[in-house]
Order: structure tokens, then sequence, then C-alpha cells
């Protein structure tokens, strides 16, 4: 999710401002439909997984961590429920500078968040990788 949010927070959404006026309805309702159909199980996934971790953490893993890893989870779907759907929803009637500034700028927030946690998920991983490594 981290390497998709970039993307679409460095390339995909500034492109947004190019695309012809009187096509970009059509553009936002296609863009809202299939950015929902690449992304809704993996986020849903992610955000049940984060939880679950909670309460069956490993060794490799602190209580906090994991807690740490759900909130940016939860300020992820907070984020997309109430910042970017309603600004994708003014699209979706037309492009509008202002709205799509304010997409671009709450997008931070979720590039913010999907990125610590994919930092806390590679820390989990060299901890991992550093329990089951023999010793020499």
């Amino acid at each position: 999710m981290t390497g998709l949010i970039w993307f679409v927070q460095i390339v995909h959404y500034p492109l947004m401002a190019s695309v012809p006026k009187d096509g970009f309805r059509n553009y936002e309702l296609r863009h809202r439909n299939l950015t929902t159909y690449v992304v809704l199980l993996p986020m849903m996934l992610e955000l049940l997984s984060s939880f679950v971790l909670i309460f069956y953490s490993e060794a490799f893993m602190s209580r906090w961590e994991t807690v740490l890893g759900a909130s940016l989870v939860t300020l992820i779907w907070f984020s997309t429920a109430f910042l970017q759907v309603p600004a994708h929803s003014v699209l979706a009637q037309g492009f509008r500078h202002k709205e799509h500034s304010q997409l671009l700028k709450s997008n931070w927030l979720r590039t913010t968040c999907w990125t610590l946690r994919s930092a806390l998920v590679l820390i989990w991983l060299s901890r991992l990788l550093a329990l089951n490594t023999p010793h020499s």
C-alpha cells in the first residue's frame, strides 16, 4: 500500500489536473470505481491484521508498536473516509481546483501514515530475521 500511495500522491493525483474538463467527470467516476476495486480488500486485510497483531504479537514486536501500527492504519481509514472520499465526491461533479488542491494536501496524511507503518513493519521483519539467523 505504501508504494501505491506514493504513486498516487506523486503521479496520479497531480495528473488529474491534466484531464480535459469535458471528460473529467467520467474519468473521476471510473477512477473511484477502479481504485476501490484495487485497494478495498488489501486495506481491509491490513486493518484486520493490524488489530490481530495487538493481541497475538510475537517476541520481535512490542505491544506499544502493534498499537502504534493499528493506530496508523485507523488514521488512514479515517482520512480516507472523511477527507479523500468527500473530495472525490465533489470532483465527481466536475474538476474544481480547490477540491483538487485539498485532495493533494490531505493525501499527505495517508502517505505519511503508510510510510511510517511500512518502516515499523520493516523493523519487525529485521528483528524476526535476526532471531532466525544462526549466530556463529
